[in-house]
């Protein structure tokens, strides 16, 4: 039961359901998520760590850079027919149709230079 309820709790937020759909489209760079929620990175770090510990998201650092995926595997049979249904019922709303189009600007900059706009403001 407790794994069930880890689902629904990382669900329960707009920001973490953002990431998630952020997500369809592949692995993207920490750097890619806070620049799209336009958030702090300690706040995106929190919603990335609610995500896995709920084993929604996988993670992994190449060098510098930490990488986020959908998991391959979730932690319960629900958890991949819940999130097909949440993508299904968000994806024409106003919010996730912005967000599509502002991630698609995002991932067209340069990395080094996004990181470098987002950590290191005068």
């Amino acid at each position: 039961m407790r794994d069930v309820m880890d689902v629904l709790k990382a669900l329960a937020d707009e920001n973490r359901v953002r990431l998630l759909a952020a997500l369809q489209g592949g692995e993207l760079c920490v750097c890619q998520l806070i620049a799209l929620l336009d958030l702090a990175p300690s706040t995106v770090s929190k919603h990335l760590t609610i995500l896995r510990a709920a084993r929604l998201v996988d993670s992994r650092k190449e060098g510098r850079w930490m990488h986020y995926r959908l998991s391959r595997e979730f932690r319960t049979p629900s958890a991949g027919k819940l999130l097909a249904l949440l993508f299904k019922d968000t994806a024409k709303t106003r919010r996730m149709v912005e967000d599509r189009k502002r991630l698609k600007r995002i991932c067209g900059k340069d990395m080094d230079i996004l990181c470098r706009q987002l950590f290191c403001k005068p």
